[in-house]
């Protein structure tokens, strides 16, 4: 992946952090879920459709802001936190190069093939 897209992705990783630090909540909230979203990788054991689909419904920045959105109107900060935690998960798989999957497979992304 280019530099310039792993400079971005890391300005919108610090963006959530900078996000979380306004919410009322201990860091090691952060620390403890920022991989949490990786859980959606259980999609995968019933096919590389179903994983597909489930791991980009949990990786994708625009349900991220919409979940965020939707806490911040409301004033639940846990739909905050969700939300900041999907963003930044996102934005951190983005900096090493894993994006959202095609159904071809877990390696196909479409910021290229994992591990080539």
């Amino acid at each position: 992946m280019k530099i310039v897209l792993k400079l971005e992705e890391t300005a919108l990783f610090i963006l959530g952090i900078f996000v979380f630090s306004r919410l009322n909540y201990d860091w090691w909230w952060f620390l403890a879920l920022i991989l949490a979203p990786d859980l959606s990788m259980i999609g995968y054991a019933f096919g590389n459709k179903a994983g597909a689909f489930l791991y980009n419904i949990f990786h994708h920045k625009g349900i991220a802001l919409i979940v965020y959105g939707l806490g911040y109107y409301f004033s639940i900060e846990s739909i905050q936190l969700a939300g900041i935690i999907l963003f930044s998960h996102s934005a951190m798989d983005r900096i090493f190069g894993y994006g959202l999957k095609y159904e071809q497979g877990f390696k196909y992304t479409h910021l290229g093939e994992i591990g080539k």
